[in-house]
């Protein structure tokens, strides 16, 4: 998260400490998990160690940040971003008297 990640997923999954076996999921930061932009944000890895007891999955998930211009993460922005501009200054319009009607 230090190095610029939006989020981050790490899931453990085997026998840990028991002879059962267990999942443990650890997040962090924003991740999404659905449509194209998961191809373009998302980096994802997975390792198995072998240990005397069993075999230990380890599941590492990545969110990058957007970067325009694409040295530390994709150039798209997300298709949710919202950009505020700042409002535009109005110039003072001259509108016009209200006229007088004569009573008949």
């Amino acid at each position: 998260m230090e190095s610029g990640a939006k989020g981050c997923e790490v899931i453990v999954s085997g026998k840990l400490r028991a002879q059962r076996a267990k999942s443990m999921k650890f997040k962090d930061g924003y991740m999404i998990s659905s449509g194209h932009p998961v191809n373009l944000y998302i980096d994802s890895a997975v390792r198995h160690v072998l240990l005397r007891q069993g075999v230990l999955g380890i599941k590492v998930k990545i969110m990058l940040d957007w970067d325009p211009k694409g040295k530390q993460g994709p150039t798209m922005p997300l298709p949710d971003l919202v950009t505020i501009h700042p409002p535009k200054e109005e110039d003072e319009l001259l509108r016009p008297l209200p006229a007088e009607i004569p009573v008949a």
